[in-house]
């Protein structure tokens, strides 16, 4: 498995980006000091239960979500893009998310993975 350090950082950065923070906001808002905020986005530190409850708590998002698409049968597989539609698709009602559901069952045929 990639380093879990830097998928973790990433998906940090991620979701704070989404929500148009600066490291130095979700630092302060998670009550962390902004350069352990930089090296936990970098994958330099391993970050601890208790920081990764901050961060997400400063988020808005579970530790779940955050963990999400790491167990094996993704590994060595681009998630980002599932990722990326989940973090989208999660910020929807549920009746916008059954739409495109069923939108993607109308689709043509799948190309081979």
């Amino acid at each position: 498995m990639k380093d879990i350090k830097k998928v973790i950082g990433d998906r940090i950065r991620i979701y704070r980006t989404e929500q148009n923070l600066s490291q130095e906001a979700l630092a302060l808002k998670a009550g962390i000091s902004p350069s352990h905020m930089g090296r936990l986005e970098r994958g330099e530190r391993g970050a601890t239960i208790h920081s990764l409850e901050k961060v997400t708590e400063a988020l808005n998002i579970s530790i779940e979500e955050l963990f999400r698409f790491l167990s094996p049968e993704f590994e060595n597989k681009d998630t980002s893009v599932m990722f990326d539609l989940v973090c989208k698709l999660s910020k929807r009602s549920i009746i916008d998310q059954k739409i495109i559901l069923n939108l993607l069952d109308v689709l043509p045929p799948w190309e081979d993975k």
